[in-house]
């Protein structure tokens, strides 16, 4: 088990996510802020080693307007010493990593446009994880998409999409729960007919499920991963009280937490903590997890 958190660190003084409006668009601009982000990107990964988490989301803003039509800068050969830097970081550290292409990535919507600009971003993220000569184990997450009022023909547009990917992208891609229109059994449908795995999110599943039982839930969804693709992964938050349903928590709550991994007990798989102080939760769980087995084999 390796646990880790998403895209951003508040403690070391840099920002690995920086962008910049599109009518400001330069290779200066590009050089500067890209350069900037995989610096900071280097020196999250260090920090995250250092405190024994070795699981980390990259973010999507790693190199702006990369899947851009207005992208015309060969960013993968300008930076290739920085990428093997952090490659080099990685593998020497044995560290997971992910990504998680935006919610505009949507496989399953009716427009094609819209349909052919995420999929522009999907290789995108391909590249990335490509360039740090990542295994199958490295996985892109995304939800199923929209329901259109006819959530049977959604799914099967979903397959028939996902069907015609190119194979790079296929070793990559996962699909997640979520919290509105997607179940973890919606999840498991799609992957019968696709055997694409399946990340579980706790919340999601939490806000939107059937009534199922957790450990039925685990037995199913960690099934749907081969060798090839890795421990399960699993995304880890809770809910902000007083908030609408499905806001995540500010801080983690260390006796929900705790909980969880009880209930789960009989599972290895990695966890992302998607909570929104980022790595001061991750520091508190590594404490929680110290006496796990599954943590320390």
């Amino acid at each position: 088990m390796k646990i880790g958190y998403t895209a951003l660190n508040w403690t070391i003084g840099c920002s690995g996510a920086k962008m910049f409006r599109l009518k400001s668009y330069s290779h200066e601009k590009l050089i500067e802020t890209a350069k900037n982000n995989l610096d900071c990107l280097l020196t999250m990964l260090k920090f995250n080693v250092e405190n024994n988490l070795l699981f980390f989301r990259i973010t999507s803003r790693l190199i702006p307007f990369a899947s851009h039509p207005v992208m015309d800068f060969d960013w993968k050969e300008y930076f290739k010493e920085d990428f093997k830097k952090i490659r080099d970081f990685i593998h020497e550290n044995n560290m997971r990593i992910s990504m998680h292409p935006g919610q505009f990535v949507v496989i399953n919507t009716k427009d094609q446009e819209v349909f052919e600009r995420g999929l522009n971003e999907l290789k995108y993220h391909v590249e990335v994880l490509d360039l740090l000569k990542l295994d199958s184990t490295a996985k892109m997450q995304v939800h199923v998409g929209g329901v259109y009022g006819d959530k049977e023909k959604s799914i099967e547009r979903f397959i028939e999409r996902y069907g015609n990917l190119e194979k790079n992208i296929k070793r990559r891609l996962v699909i997640e729960n979520d919290e509105k229109s997607y179940s973890l059994t919606d999840c498991l449908e799609i992957s019968k007919k696709t055997k694409i795995p399946v990340l579980f999110d706790y919340f999601h599943h939490e806000v939107n499920n059937n009534s199922d039982d957790l450990q039925e839930c685990f037995e199913n969804f960690t099934r749907t991963w081969k060798s090839k693709d890795g421990l399960p992964m699993v995304d880890y938050s809770s809910q902000k009280e007083g908030n609408p349903k499905g806001t995540h928590i500010e801080s983690i709550d260390l006796n929900h937490f705790k909980m969880f991994l009880k209930k789960t007990e009989d599972f290895d798989f990695d966890i992302i903590l998607e909570i929104k102080d980022k790595e001061a939760s991750a520091l508190k769980a590594i404490k929680v997890l110290k006496d796990d087995k599954r943590f320390n084999k």
